[in-house]
């Protein structure tokens, strides 16, 4: 073994043949000091802030609380609310992290002190909750409003390279897992510690419409939880939408009980013309009907491709349909697993793996592989839990279940302001960005504010990449139209 002059500097020793690289300093040397002034930090976070404003839920949010406001020159019990929601959605996780708006008070203004927004969420009991949800709902008849004036209608659900018409519901559970004791986080089916809150989400913009707090081990198929949601979410809608625009709602399995699809059903009556896909269960009779199935075709994926070794079939008229509604269809897929798929005994057996869809689309409203292909795109609700669960439900901070509701509340609400900011604000990729990439690009910017005749003016840096984007957004925010009251 030999060394050359840079191994015995370095005391490295290499063989013979060693190929070396010359090191390049990356990084320009800098020095750091403490004295800068006017510099803010995550200035791109002021556009929700204003988006709240805007669109006319701090207002909102301040008349449903106003009874909760001690003295004229305290915090407004509302404004406290959006606050919390904006940080949320800039990425906070607990209410330590207000900080970051509160000691920038040049660019946020003044923002509560921790321990006056804790007190705020231990206030906040279902009578309150259900005043917030109804702000809600006329906040967002606002934003709906502004996006069909500059930008036309909502955004349409396209699955297979055809247009969803209407609205797409999608409701589904997760596991919240807690790390310490919280009042009515439980033990889960999943074997975890925590809670296990059900979700709606609006598939047309990401909305978070509805949200339902839960002990751990609530059912995953309750009855009354799903109606609860879905009633929550369809009172999120604007009357005109609810009541003249399709809906369809979609769920896994634990979406296809009797008495929540005849709900559903009884809807249909009082003028909402809302249709359901659910998973079904697969009993021995579908077993039965699966085996005299013969009107196999190709399957297709969500993107239109024909997808390899899967094939669709209707067994409506094989199986007793009792207890379903009236015109329920069922359609299963079957597939060649692949390594790792959860099989059931039936499935080993056939060798294929098999999922049912129970739907009363009517013949007609698309094929049999459209309508399955439809149902396969409920999947996109797991990404926005996992994105919701990064902006505020994915850690509930108070060992108290009436505070951690009133959090999963605001955290829906961050949501809102995130997909309301995309659909109103900006353009491109970043419509579709999930909220860590808007983080990175466009909230957690660093600027400059000054003043100057009587004006603050923030600068934000001419080479960052996104700076057009972001000011493109805070002037069409300030183009959007306001509310007349």
């Amino acid at each position: 073994m030999r060394e050359n002059r840079a191994c015995r500097r370095s005391h490295v020793p290499v063989t013979e043949g060693t190929c070396w690289v010359k090191a390049t300093a990356t990084r320009p040397k800098i020095m750091v000091t403490g004295d800068g002034r006017g510099v803010v930090g995550h200035a791109g976070a002021r556009l929700l802030a204003d988006l709240a404003d805007t669109t006319g839920l701090s207002s909102a949010f301040s008349d449903a609380l106003a009874g909760l406001r001690q003295r004229q020159g305290g915090h407004c019990p509302g404004r406290i609310a959006v606050d919390v929601a904006v940080m949320l959605a800039d990425g906070g996780e607990a209410i330590a992290d207000l900080a970051v708006l509160r000691d920038q008070s040049a660019l946020f203004g003044p923002v509560a002190s921790d321990p006056t927004a804790w007190r705020l969420l231990s206030q906040l009991d279902e009578p309150m909750l259900a005043q917030l949800r109804a702000a809600r709902a006329r906040a967002r008849e606002v934003a709906w409003a502004q996006h069909a004036e500059v930008r036309g209608d909502l955004p349409q659900v396209c699955v297979a390279g055809r247009q969803v018409d209407g609205l797409v519901l999608d409701i589904d559970a997760s596991i919240v897992i807690c790390h310490s004791e919280k009042e009515s986080a439980t033990r889960t089916w999943k074997k975890t510690f925590g809670y296990h809150p059900l979700l709606c989400f609006l598939d047309n913009t990401g909305e978070a419409l509805a949200g339902l707090l839960r002990e751990g081990r609530a059912g995953s198929n309750t009855t009354a939880d799903h109606v609860t949601v879905l009633d929550q979410a369809l009172a999120q809608i604007p009357d005109a939408c609810r009541h003249g625009t399709p809906i369809l709602l979609r769920a896994d399995s634990a979406g296809s009980s009797h008495g929540f699809l005849a709900h559903i059903r009884a809807l249909r009556e009082q003028h909402v013309d809302i249709r359901f896909s659910v998973g079904a269960a697969i009993t021995e009779p579908v077993r039965e009907a699966i085996r005299a199935a013969t009107d196999w075709v190709p399957a297709i994926d969500t993107s239109g491709e024909l997808r390899e070794h899967a094939e669709v079939c209707e067994i409506t008229g094989l199986i007793d349909a009792a207890g379903w509604p009236a015109g329920t269809r069922f359609l299963v897929r079957r597939e060649r697993p692949h390594p790792g798929a959860q099989l059931s005994l039936f499935d080993t057996v056939e060798g294929w793996r098999h999922q049912v869809v129970a739907t009363d689309t009517p013949a007609g409203n698309g094929g049999i592989q459209h309508l399955e292909a439809r149902h396969r795109a409920h999947a996109r609700v797991e990404d926005r839990i996992r994105t919701g669960k990064d902006t505020g439900f994915g850690r509930f901070p108070s060992r108290h279940f009436a505070i951690n509701q009133a959090w999963l509340q605001l955290a829906l609400t961050g949501i809102d302001l995130i997909a309301w900011t995309q659909t109103l604000l900006l353009d491109g990729d970043l419509t579709r960005a999930e909220p860590k990439k808007l983080r990175y690009r466009l909230l957690h910017v660093a600027a400059r504010i000054t003043r100057t005749a009587r004006r603050t003016r923030l600068a934000i840096a001419t080479d960052w990449p996104w700076t057009e984007a972001l000011t493109s957004a805070f002037s069409r925010l300030a183009a959007l139209p306001r509310p007349a009251s």
